[in-house]
């Protein structure tokens, strides 16, 4: 009996938050491109929280767009509710977030799939990978048709081999109830890819009539809206926004998920996968912060169009009537009627250590992997994996140099270097505090940082590249000229200096000194400047912070000399590092575990110490000599 075979140049595997990205890039990059689903209606799904952004994840999606991704244009089309987070810190830990109408941002995102040249949605589920001498040749769907391609990004999310669970209600199924995946997995282990089993979770969603707004505190969104994409008019997004709202668990609600956590499949031994650390259950949180006699609960609308309403902070798998009993003695929820149950999904993932910087697997020539599936939680690091896969998938089938973006260029590069270098043993989750270059890195400025690359690549035009160059330009002109003017002690400049809160003059300063005390800006000086023009926020913007960081961020850029050096020593994939003496025996088993690409990885590794590290770059130099 024939079956059908179609031939495409790229198979992404998988529609959600990394699916969409990879499939986009490489549609964009002129590549013949597939993406597979098991559900059309699953696109860009957002099965748990009805958000884009957040600490560090804001970071991200921006990084995305300067790449040329669709994320953060998409969340500027759909959100309901827009917030700065941070704003009481210093600028590098400043993030954005945006509540989003969950439908709308799938519609729309769909909508852009759809229109995208070189791109062809199908729904079906793939079963299995086609691989010749260690080399990827397509996929088989579970019909028995056969795509054959000369790449394959793996997307799966939550999908593989999908449990949800609460109570002793064991469904086979991926999120929202939607169909699993469960045949991929087998031919993974056929082909001696390492499998994980992790676990997630959601909140119950309620409706909205049943809650008392009056007993919470409501959340309001910033009055003036910033957008995630840097080619959105922020003009053009003001508009009303939805209000969240805040109250809390208390020692009641403790006191019930005490009292059944024997009952909760987390603890009773009926969850087989690692849950996320630093995004807990209710009942995780209870046990492990026994001293905290309250947590907090967010109650976050799901869209415009719709009653459902997500209780963040209460993901939960207890069975159903513990649910009903703990959610309704939390302020405002006391009549709570639940729309969905929460619970916890297991599925299966890769140990990424199997990956190469680029996504692609070390041995398995022109496969990619990206999101969950590479063993990381959040849309966010999904859809900043799916960017680097598909740019790297494409860059492959054209013959060119793969990407790869370093701790020092972007948290994308942070993200990425964590989950081949570290051992993960839960999900990870982007955080800055995993940054060391944080000041550098920020939300504002990654347009500078990555637009270069995304335009080398083809996803970012000349219009828009031509823009950022001339953006970088101006502000480098606008710092110089503060750091020349001079202003002197006069009766006018201290009366000025005087009724903004700041310290007289006792001799000439330039105004770049002005701006960098604490109480002053680049605004706030305007009247000692009669000679400056008139810029545009995002250069101002950078101005100012370029110049009231320039110690630390002079500092940075030092580390970051240091650090480039030993990245830019490569280490050949094919070394066996058990004949290399003067290494330890730990050493050894983890640099042949992990294969490290450059001096640098290999610092990163758990157990590979400075001694051992400088036993590498010995034996470098040797390599040098005698070739």
């Amino acid at each position: 009996m024939p079956y059908l075979e179609e031939k495409y140049d790229i198979v992404v595997v998988g529609a959600g938050h990394a699916g969409c990205e990879a499939a986009l890039a490489c549609a964009r990059m002129g590549l013949n491109t597939i993406m597979f689903t098991v559900s059309i209606d699953s696109v860009a799904l957002m099965p748990c929280n009805p958000n884009i952004g957040g600490s560090s994840k804001g970071h991200l999606v921006r990084e995305i767009d300067a790449l040329g991704g669709e994320m953060a244009k998409n969340i500027d089309k759909t959100f309901i509710q827009s917030k700065m987070l941070n704003l009481s810190k210093g600028p590098a830990v400043h993030s954005l977030r945006a509540q989003a109408d969950k439908q709308d941002y799938s519609r729309e995102m769909r909508k852009t799939l759809e229109n995208t040249e070189n791109l062809t949605l199908r729904q079906g589920e793939v079963s299995e990978l086609i691989i010749e001498n260690r080399k990827i040749k397509g996929v088989k769907t579970f019909s028995g048709a056969s795509y054959l391609a000369k790449a394959v990004v793996l997307c799966t999310g939550t999908y593989l081999k999908a449990r949800c669970i609460y109570g002793d209600v064991s469904n086979p199924t991926g999120p929202n109830g939607l169909q699993a995946a469960n045949y991929l997995t087998d031919s993974l282990k056929n082909n001696d890819v390492e499998i994980f089993r992790f676990k997630t979770g959601t909140p119950a969603r309620v409706d909205k009539r049943s809650i008392d707004f009056s007993k919470m505190e409501e959340q309001k969104g910033d009055e003036r809206i910033v957008p995630f994409s840097f080619t959105t008019n922020p003009d053009d997004i003001q508009k009303e926004q939805v209000s969240c709202w805040l109250t809390y668990t208390n020692e009641e609600t403790h006191k019930i998920i005490r009292e059944n956590i024997n009952r909760s499949p987390l603890f009773s031994g009926m969850i087989e996968g690692t849950g996320p650390r630093y995004c807990p259950s209710i009942e995780d949180k209870v046990v492990k912060f026994a001293e905290k006699n309250r947590h907090h609960v967010f109650i976050e609308p799901e869209g415009n169009y719709t009653n459902e309403m997500y209780l963040g902070g209460m993901s939960s798998s207890l069975p159903e009537d513990v649910q009903y009993a703990m959610y309704k003695t939390v302020p405002g929820l006391e009549n709570v009627k639940i729309v969905r149950n929460a619970y916890a999904i297991e599925y299966d993932c890769i140990n990424p250590r199997q990956l190469k910087a680029t996504l692609e697997f070390k041995d398995i020539e022109g496969l990619f992997s990206a999101g969950q599936f590479n063993g990381s939680s959040g849309y966010e690091e999904a859809a900043a994996q799916g960017i680097i896969a598909g740019i790297n998938a494409s860059r492959y089938v054209q013959g060119k140099d793969q990407i790869i973006i370093d701790r020092s260029q972007g948290y994308i590069g942070v993200l990425i270097d964590d989950l081949v270098t570290k051992e993960n043993k839960e999900p990870y989750r982007m955080m800055t505090s995993r940054a060391e270059y944080r000041l550098l890195l920020r939300q504002d400025n990654a347009d500078l940082r990555l637009s270069a690359i995304g335009h080398e690549v083809g996803l970012i035009d000349d219009d828009r590249y031509n823009y950022v160059v001339e953006k970088e330009r101006l502000i480098n002109e606008e710092i110089e000229r503060l750091e020349s003017i001079s202003v002197g002690a006069s009766k006018e400049v201290q009366e000025i200096l005087k009724k903004c809160g700041s310290a007289p003059l006792g001799t000439a300063v330039t105004l770049a000194e002005l701006i960098r005390r604490p109480e002053l800006n680049y605004e706030l000086i305007a009247e000692l400047d009669p000679e400056r023009k008139k810029l545009p926020a995002d250069i101002i913007e950078q101005v100012n912070i370029n110049i009231k960081y320039e110690g630390y961020i002079k500092r940075q850029k030092k580390q970051v000399e240091s650090f480039k050096k030993i990245e830019s020593k490569k280490l050949p994939l094919d070394i066996d590092y058990n004949t290399i003496s003067g290494l330890r025996l730990e050493a050894q088993q983890k640099l042949n575990l992990f294969k490290p690409a450059s001096i640098g990885q290999a610092s990163r590794i758990s157990g590979v110490t400075p001694a051992d590290v400088s036993v590498l770059l010995i034996y470098l130099e040797s390599r040098k000599e005698k070739a």
